[in-house]
């Protein structure tokens, strides 16, 4: 924090020692203003004391200054034996301090007089010169001329002005610098000679600017050892233009500035403890640190064993732990540009041979002091677990610490369904009511990204990123690496300023499209923002707010943020979400085992060129959109009879937004046991035509078929033989083939072993609506019924959304077709001919066709909802508004004080 005013002459020094060790100020300029300051006795008496701990990492610019000094102070004996006994003195304070290198290292300048051997010392590590250096090693900067013997102070102030005329002619590899605000140095330093003041302890003044340079060498010492130069400002006209309406906020991130050095009497250190939060922009937790007052000490601390749940979780896959070592890279690279720089933990194992990381926080704050620990909140139920023991033991330690909400746009555990009441519960709308009647807490302004963290002292000790194993290669047995995430690597920009380029440039292209055709596969329509919001490097309400600023608003999108606070929601109630069915008959169902569906399935080589392609895709890039991400989960279920449980482990090991409470939900209601029911079946053919209608998604991935036309690209065992011959492809050889042929009787079987199952646990279907009923936790009963339930023993059974054909025929949903409407396979649009109309917008227009398929689909859904639940017709759409309860639906209303079960 600058110092200005001329009445202590302390913080003038330590100011002004600053401002020449960041560039602001050369060595002639430093001298100067030291003696119009101190005045000529203290500067002859205390200047070498003073600049004695720059010889250690900063050996040019100490160099410089004794040298000034001697020529100025050689005109009077008296003065040379000053500085004799001085330069003594030093010498032997050097010697009993352990933290600092020997004076004279060097044996050949053991023979030297105290003089000589000033002049000509070089240490031979320097992390900062106030000189700047060309790349081939020399100083642009020549250095600063004798003074004529018995030079005064004006004659040295006349120097000192000097100064910028003599940067002009430096040579032209010498980087530009900023004096930091628009102004001047030489007009924020016109300050006249000052009294001397005989009243004040100089060896306090000493010490106090000795600490402030052992602090901010230690600082600058944590950056690259090649860093020669350091500029306070990057260069406005080298920075990408951006918007002006959504990118204020970002104003001062990108610069590069030095940690302020601290006081002795500063408060103690703070830890701010990044997980999932790995950003700089919007981050409460980063200001809070700065708002706590002292030095900011950032740790990420890798406990994997604290990262997985009691079941199995795979909370941390491979290719997320990937994505993870590359962005904290970038949020090390971003930290040191601010002054500070992240510290790698891995917990020590305790006598248990366990660690946690309680043990490495209670280390950090025995090793630093810190009295404060600062980190953004994770919702996981196993992780707030852990966070509530380290909150609790700390706290018995004096140790303050804050958990900052920041993950997700609402909290899920302050989220009630109280005045919406539990029917519908599992969908977004239902969520988002909850959210509505029972808001919290304003979202707020996102918040700028700091310009600099004050530095401590002294850093703890930490391990390098590569010691935590996070990017770790396996090796063939000739001792090769294997680098599968080479692709991975070159898809990705894994920073933060990456993560705010690829939405502003959805912003600007994608968002125009996807209202309508965020489905395509073949077209870049969706945002893949969600790696980037996994890890926290771009936060909700940022992205929340830029969109909402957007030319174009697409609620779709903003809706995508609702889904993703519902997942958390849900795993908060049902803590094991990714690993048990949440409806209780469907944990009996029958599925297949056979393991060699699920390898084709897993290495794209299924016989289905659209579900290929996509696996093809995740596996190279670690991603797919969410319309592909339905196919190839509809195919694995529906069509391979394999449980949703092995996709789930797959999708959380292959991608690098693996998200266990979305990815979770999603599974579960993709195989029909979460709290909501999917209502459409991907067909892998089919939905080509919705997704790929071209074929470009598929020449993409699979190469072997680029040359097959578009009409048989998605089905190459109905191309003729000639045709496949012509094209080089072998089904069989080139292209695997199909693992399932008759898909048709694949889903039926899927259908009776639901009904099966529905059989067999009659209780837990409503016998009115034919409606799945699931026990709902004691938490959210509690919450529904005001705190008023009254624990018997039982089961709070409730009904959830479940699917029309489920509900129209229990038995065998797929006995007789033509009595059961309701069919879920969802057919590619351009091969449905349902009416005239729908053909004749098929062949005109792809999109209008898409718009009133989904129109005319949920229409009908709604009514037959609506007419099998006995529930009154909606009103008209100019008078619909939310939801209001039926009088008579006692799960569309606060229940009261009735029975805990239902049968």
């Amino acid at each position: 924090m600058p110092v200005s005013g001329g009445e202590d002459p302390m913080s003038q020094v330590r100011q002004m020692l600053r401002e020449l060790l960041v560039g602001r100020e050369n060595a002639e300029g430093f001298f100067c203003l030291c003696v119009s300051v101190l005045g000529h006795n203290d500067t002859r008496t205390h200047f070498l004391p003073l600049i004695q701990l720059l010889a250690t990492d900063h050996n040019r610019l100490h160099t410089t200054l004794t040298s000034i000094y001697l020529e100025y102070f050689s005109k009077d004996e008296d003065d040379e034996l000053a500085v004799a006994l001085a330069l003594s003195l030093l010498e032997v304070k050097g010697q009993q301090q352990t933290n600092t290198k020997p004076l004279f290292p060097d044996p050949k300048l053991q023979g030297q007089t105290d003089t000589q051997a000033t002049a000509t010392y070089r240490p031979q590590n320097s992390a900062l010169q106030s000189q700047s250096v060309s790349p081939n090693g020399s100083s642009s900067q020549p250095p600063p001329a004798p003074l004529p013997t018995g030079a005064s102070y004006a004659q040295l102030a006349a120097v000192g002005g000097r100064r910028q005329t003599q940067a002009q002619h430096q040579d032209s590899t010498s980087p530009r610098r900023s004096s930091g605000h628009g102004s001047s140095p030489q007009t924020e330093r016109q300050r006249g000679p000052t009294q001397k003041q005989t009243d004040i302890k100089w060896s306090n003044v000493t010490q106090d600017v000795c600490a402030s340079i052992a602090t901010l060498t230690s600082n600058v010492n944590q950056t690259k050892d090649d860093v020669t130069v350091v500029e306070c400002k990057v260069d406005q006209s080298e920075k990408p233009k951006r918007s002006k309406n959504r990118r204020q906020r970002r104003k001062g991130y990108g610069q590069q500035v030095v940690g302020v050095p601290r006081c002795p009497s500063a408060p103690p250190p703070v830890l701010l403890w990044f997980r999932r939060d790995l950003r700089l922009h919007d981050n409460p937790a980063v200001i809070g640190s700065l708002e706590a007052g002292g030095p900011v000490i950032p740790v990420f601390i890798w406990c994997p064993e604290e990262e997985e749940g009691p079941g199995v979780t795979v909370a941390m896959g491979g290719a997320c732990k990937f994505w993870l070592h590359q962005a904290l890279s970038c949020l090390s690279s971003a930290l040191e540009h601010i002054g500070s720089h992240l510290v790698f933990l891995q917990p020590d194992e305790d006598r248990e041979g366990i660690g946690s990381s309680l043990l490495a926080l209670r280390s950090l704050v025995r090793e630093t002091g810190a009295q404060t620990v600062l980190a953004s909140a994770l919702y996981e139920p196993w992780l707030r677990e852990r966070d509530q023991v380290v909150v609790s033991a700390l706290q018995k330690d004096r140790v303050e610490v804050n958990m900052v909400h920041s993950y997700c746009l609402r909290d899920p555990y302050t989220v009630t369904t109280e005045g919406v009441g539990l029917r519908g519960i599992g969908s977004v709308s239902h969520f988002m009511s909850c959210c509505q009647m029972n808001p919290g807490p304003g979202l707020g302004v996102p918040l700028d990204p700091p310009i600099s963290l004050p530095s401590p002292s002294v850093w703890p000790r930490g391990c390098s990123l590569e010691g935590l194993g996070l990017a770790r290669m396996p090796c063939r047995k000739d001792g090769t690496t294997i680098d599968w995430a080479a692709n991975i690597r070159s898809s990705w920009d894994f920073s933060e300023e990456g993560a705010q380029s690829c939405l502003e440039a959805f912003l600007n292209d994608g968002v125009y499209r996807y209202e309508k055709e965020s489905g395509r596969a073949d077209a870049p329509n969706t945002s893949c923002l969600s790696p980037y919001l996994h890890f926290g490097q771009l936060s909700a309400r940022w992205l929340l707010w830029d969109t909402k600023a957007a030319r174009c608003r697409s609620p779709k999108f903003i809706r995508k943020l609702a889904w993703r606070d519902l997942a958390y929601w849900q795993l908060t109630l049902f803590p094991d979400l990714p690993w048990e069915s949440l409806r209780p008959p469907y944990k009996a169902l029958r599925w297949s085992n056979e393991r060699g569906h699920l390898k084709a399935w897993q290495k794209g080589r299924t016989g289905y060129p659209l579900v290929d392609a996509a696996m093809r895709q995740l596996w190279l890039t670690g991603w797919m959109n969410n319309y592909m991400r339905r196919v190839v989960a509809s195919f694995l279920i529906a069509y391979l009879h394999l449980p949703w449980q092995e996709g789930y482990r797959w999708f959380q090991d292959t991608l690098v937004d693996a998200d266990v409470a979305i990815d979770a939900m999603m599974w579960q209601n993709g195989g029909m046991c979460g709290l909501d029911h999917w209502n459409f079946v991907m067909h892998p053919v089919d939905a080509a035509m919705t997704c790929d209608p071209y074929g470009s998604y598929v020449r993409k991935w699979c190469s072997e078929l680029a040359v097959l036309p578009d009409d048989l690209i998605h089905k190459p065992w109905k191309c003729p033989a000639s045709m496949l011959r012509r094209a080089g492809v072998v089904l069989g050889q080139s292209y695997p083939e199909r693992v399932v042929t008759d898909l048709e009787e694949r889903r039926s079987q899927s259908l009776q072993d639901v009904a099966l199952v529905r059989r067999r646990f009659g209780e837990y279907v409503d016998p009115c609506s034919g409606c799945d009923l699931v026990p709902l936790p004691p938490r959210l009963v509690s919450e529904a019924m005001g705190g008023g339930m009254v624990n018997t023993g039982g089961q709070f059974l409730l009904p959830v959304i479940t699917r029309m054909e489920f509900k129209h025929q229990s038995d065998d949903p797929d006995a007789d077709a033509a009595s059961n409407p309701y069919n879920a396979v969802l057919k590619g649009y351009v091969s449905r001919r349902r009416n005239e109309t729908i053909a004749f917008l098929n062949q005109t227009d792809f999109t209008a066709s898409v718009i009133n398929e989904g129109a005319e689909r949920r229409e009908r859904q709604e009514q037959d909802q609506r007419r099998m639940e006995g529930l009154p017709r909606p009103l008209a759409v100019e008078q619909r508004g939310k939801r209001t309860p039926a009088a008579k639906d006692r799960f569309s209303t606060v229940p009261g004080r009735v029975a805990t079960s239902h049968r």
